[in-house]
């Protein structure tokens, strides 16, 4: 797809408001919030009368919300427990292409980077499948492939999926952003979820970042989740990537971004992920770096800004932080994970995106979730009612 077939229906959205809310204004109101604030935020959150406003969850990442982080503890916690029991929801990607046309300064994938790039045959996806399933009793699947429109599009993941579906329950993808119709014949084809990660809402810094391919245009990407919501998908996956930019104005952007979708799309569930920039062949260094301590500030932040969101933690993160984070917000978790084409099965040895820092295998993970008092839940329950649904 080239810039200059983009249908103006195919792109209004998120993208055309955003702007009301100015970046530099949104960062000086984060660092400026007072004690009293952050104590009326945590109130409200106590009471659980209403759902939190996004400027009620700036004040719980604020600076000076760091004190009351053992308050913000026990809420998290609550609400979790209350939403979605001792239970940690379980998937692995499945890598499918490493081929991409975008130029992502920070990303192994990088079109410019001199690798060998693989497509896997849909023999090799169902080698993938089976490897997989010796792995663990795994049944929520994330396709992963890199943003290459030319050599995989719509007709390429309707076969994956298809491929897919004997062997998994429910079935996300994380590729390139897509039309309304594409994303509406991928839904007829079995899918139930769609993973997209803007990285940063700063428009500018977006530019610098993704210098080309449609990577590059911003409100392509942003107002994709309306053409996902439009389209009917079952599941949407926010995301952004923490070294970018001002972690916390980001992650308010997102928040603000998830309330607008929450009420415009309301039949849709929701889940949020914000990964630390892990070393890749790019070279790229962040440019910000979150402490332990603020990503589960802001994990349990967002846990308390809403509570039937799900918070998803990859094998980026240490296995003693997802460890202790499972019980303050965090609902989903990978493990076992692969981050190249073919890797389960096919060619271990190829390129991977990023790398991984828990390298446990599923089993493991599974055995420290029970010892930690929860339960690894392999299927997604609510798929019961997904009407695409046929395992």
């Amino acid at each position: 797809m080239s810039k200059e077939i983009i249908s103006p229906d195919d792109n209004h959205g998120f993208a055309d408001i955003i702007d009301r809310y100015g970046w530099d204004d949104t960062t000086k109101r984060a660092y400026a919030v007072t004690a009293s604030m952050v104590e009326a935020a945590l109130a409200v959150a106590a009471a659980d009368q209403r759902r939190l406003t996004p400027d009620e969850f700036m004040a719980l990442i604020s600076p000076a919300a760091a004190p009351y982080i053992e308050d913000m503890a026990a809420l998290a916690q609550r609400f979790t427990l209350e939403k979605f029991g001792r239970t940690i929801s379980m998937y692995i990607p499945m890598y499918v292409s490493n081929a991409c046309a975008n130029a992502c300064v920070y990303c192994g994938f990088n079109h410019a980077n001199p690798m060998a790039r693989t497509i896997l045959t849909m023999e090799q996806v169902e080698a993938e499948c089976r490897a997989i399933r010796r792995l663990g009793p795994f049944e929520n699947l994330l396709i992963v492939s890199g943003e290459f429109p030319a050599l995989c599009g719509t007709e390429y993941f309707e076969n994956v999926l298809h491929t897919c579906r004997p062997y998994f329950h429910n079935l996300t993808i994380e590729v390139q952003p897509m039309r309304q119709s594409q994303y509406e014949r991928l839904v007829d084809a079995g899918l139930n979820g769609v993973v997209c990660f803007q990285e940063t809402y700063h428009r500018d810094g977006y530019s610098k970042y993704h210098p080309r391919g449609m990577k590059s245009i911003y409100s392509w990407r942003l107002n994709g989740y309306d053409r996902m919501g439009r389209a009917g998908v079952h599941k949407i996956g926010m995301g952004v990537l923490i070294g970018l930019e001002e972690w916390r104005t980001d992650v308010i952007m997102m928040a603000r971004h998830l309330r607008y979708l929450q009420n415009k799309y309301w039949r849709t569930r929701y889940s949020v992920n914000f990964p630390r920039m892990c070393p890749s062949e790019s070279g790229f260094q962040p440019n910000v770096v979150i402490s332990d301590r603020e990503l589960a500030q802001l994990t349990m932040a967002f846990r308390i800004f809403d509570h039937d969101v799900d918070i998803s933690y990859s094998t980026r993160e240490s296995p003693r932080f997802r460890d202790n984070m499972m019980r303050l917000g965090v609902t989903s978790m990978s493990a076992g994970s692969q981050t190249e084409p073919g890797g389960y099965a096919t060619s271990p040895e190829a390129l991977e995106q990023f790398h991984v820092t828990d390298e446990r295998s599923p089993h493991a993970v599974a055995e420290v979730i029970r010892r930690n008092g929860y339960e690894p839940v392999w299927k997604d329950w609510d798929a019961v009612f997904d009407n695409n649904h046929t395992h």
